[in-house]
């Protein structure tokens, strides 16, 4: 058996397969937070917003707006600090680098652009690093990255039906966890989510559904989000529900009142965007994310520990 993740050490953490985290993560009964941040900005000189978000609770990072073929992550290496300075990141380490400044679970967004979707706006093109494919996927498990995530930004067209065909080959390439799911509609005239899209996103073998938090999109309710909880629990994935809906900026009272509600759902992970400054969700908005969910004594050791245990 495995720690649970709100207790584990960096040395556990960093060791665990993919099926070892999913593990890890439902032990921790719904008090897992991750945060999502662009990697091309930084808060401040020579330092990452993963560090950021790391110091202020998040027990999972998810890398933004991150080329996988070319990776490139501000902050990451000394005289890196704009895009004018940065060089991609081709030796194979910036991963590995990351995971040991931050001692958490990396993670990536993968788009699975549709190129038939049924546009509400206008398409917004992407690189071919940010897309889900088998190039991309085996670039990630290259990278050494601990989990993927297959959804999308906004404008990008991605669709209900090409995330869950990539999870199929997610499942061949990938050897981590992998998450599912949109959180928004990513320019695309169809629902966020469905129980027939969270089907498929099961049955094609995806860890973890992801979801819009209640509160975030206009009628998805928590009845809604129950049926999914209850139906992925009953078919061996987790549920998480995301704030990417810039309003990650929202305040404190804001995020706890969605914190809260998601949890008496049933998801194992919250997640919080990085829509709220562009890049990152102000740091006075994960602490209480994570004190609701969990507590001042949780809260505190998380950001406490040591990355060297």
């Amino acid at each position: 058996m495995v720690k649970r993740l709100i207790s584990a050490n960096t040395s556990d953490v960093l060791a665990m397969t993919g099926s070892e985290l999913k593990q890890s993560i439902k032990a921790s009964e719904g008090r897992v937070v991750l945060s999502e941040n662009v990697v091309l900005r930084q808060p401040d000189d020579g330092i990452t917003t993963s560090e950021v978000a790391a110091a202020f609770g998040a027990d999972m990072i998810l890398l933004n707006l991150l080329d996988v073929l070319h990776p490139v992550i501000l902050g990451l290496y000394p005289g890196e600090n704009d895009l004018g300075t940065a060089k991609a990141h081709e030796d194979g380490q910036p991963i590995r680098r990351l995971q040991k400044l931050v001692g958490r679970p990396i993670g990536v967004n993968l788009e699975p652009v549709d190129p038939d979707a049924d546009m509400a706006e206008d398409r917004l093109d992407i690189p071919e690093g940010r897309t889900a494919s088998a190039k991309t996927l085996t670039k990630a498990e290259e990278l050494g990255m601990n989990f993927v995530v297959l959804t999308g930004n906004p404008g990008t067209g991605v669709t209900n039906a090409q995330i869950a065909k990539n999870v199929t080959l997610a499942k061949q390439l990938f050897s981590g966890l992998i998450i599912a799911g949109k959180m928004h509609g990513a320019g695309v005239n169809e629902p966020v989510v469905s129980e027939d899209a969270v089907q498929a996103f099961v049955e094609a073998g995806a860890d973890v559904v992801l979801v819009p938090a209640v509160g975030t999109v206009p009628g998805f309710t928590d009845d809604e989000l129950k049926k999914i909880v209850d139906y992925a629990h009953a078919h061996g994935a987790l549920v998480m529900s995301t704030i990417g809906t810039s309003q990650e900026g929202s305040g404190a009272s804001f995020i706890e009142n969605v914190a809260i509600r998601n949890k008496v759902a049933g998801v194992d992970i919250q997640h919080v965007g990085d829509a709220a400054w562009g890049f990152q969700t102000p740091f006075e908005n994960i602490y209480p994310l994570s004190r609701a969910i969990r507590g001042d004594r949780h809260t505190i050791s998380r950001m406490a520990r040591s990355i060297n245990r």
